[in-house]
């Protein structure tokens, strides 16, 4: 069994999208369908919980403060938290000391449709990814918007659009739709957009989740209903399993100051017996070593 170790023991029902914000030396991730968006700093232990009415799909720091946050109904902006700890209004009345005043980037509700990963492109964009409630097949988008709220469609017919990640060149992306139990590979055209989609690798137990690509171009995926995480090396080939004592895993991302500790978030839904980890927010000391992850440009 891997040396697992909870960073922040929880009860999150859907935690997601682990992500290490270098600037504040915290880990950032969310709670989807608990509504909350969470930070950690692994050097003091300091929490914040920040509640929003709206399911979130990932959380992501700006590059002027504050967070870029993929909503149930579209994208918005969290502005930097006041100095004097007070929380804010957002969404539907949300609020939560771990971000400032609110606003939509882009809003586009669809009944029946919520947010789900997202990832920061190294030119600072944000793609974000949706998905039906009921997962129905080619309900889900997957789609860029710059800084200035403009909206790139890129995949137009997925199912669970979840893990997003860059090679270290920036010239390939990395992408899973889960139910295709396949992570594949794009090359980076000169419009920064994605082409040429291609299987990268597949996976027979389990269901691909959220992913990292780590210094070395390795790719680092959960695996829902695997009870694990798994290294690819930048052919596609599997060098490296960590087993988890839970069953559902969501995602991973390196942190800590020199991001060699792999942050593994997990899920409590739809399990009639969870491990108590379940819910939890997971670390492996010294599992690797990470890339410096972009801020969001806006």
């Amino acid at each position: 069994m891997t040396a697992v170790e909870v960073a922040v023991p929880a009860r999150a029902a859907l935690g997601e999208g682990p992500t290490w914000d270098t600037r504040a030396r915290r880990l950032i991730w969310v709670d989807v369908l608990g509504s909350r968006v969470h930070t950690y700093d692994p050097a003091s232990g300091r929490r914040t919980v920040m509640t929003t009415e709206q399911h979130v799909g990932a959380a992501k720091p700006r590059a002027g403060g504050g967070l870029v946050v993929n909503l149930r109904d579209g994208v918005g902006l969290y502005g930097p938290a006041g100095s004097d700890g007070s929380t804010t209004a957002g969404p539907e009345g949300a609020t939560g000391a771990a971000g400032g005043a609110f606003r939509w980037l882009h809003r586009e509700p669809v009944p029946g449709r919520r947010a789900n990963d997202a990832a920061v492109a190294p030119d600072g964009s944000l793609w974000c990814g949706t998905m039906r409630y009921d997962e129905a097949p080619g309900g889900g988008t997957l789609s860029r918007i710059t800084p200035d709220g403009t909206v790139r469609p890129i995949l137009d017919d997925v199912s669970v659009s979840n893990g997003t990640g860059w090679s270290p060149d920036g010239r390939r992306v990395y992408y899973v739709d889960s139910p295709t139990r396949r992570i594949d590979v794009f090359d980076i055209g000169d419009d920064r957009l994605p082409v040429d989609r291609r299987p990268f690798a597949t996976v027979e137990e389990g269901f691909p989740d959220g992913l990292t690509v780590d210094a070395d171009g390795c790719v680092w995926v959960a695996l829902w209903d695997g009870g694990a995480v798994r290294r690819y090396t930048p052919d596609g080939a599997l060098d490296r399993v960590l087993d988890l004592p839970v069953r559902r895993p969501t995602a991973c991302a390196f942190g800590g100051a020199d991001l060699t500790d792999l942050y593994i978030t997990t899920a409590r839904t739809g399990l009639t017996a969870p491990h108590p980890m379940s819910g939890s927010l997971l670390v492996v000391p010294g599992a690797g070593k990470g890339l410096p992850q972009p801020e969001f440009a806006g």
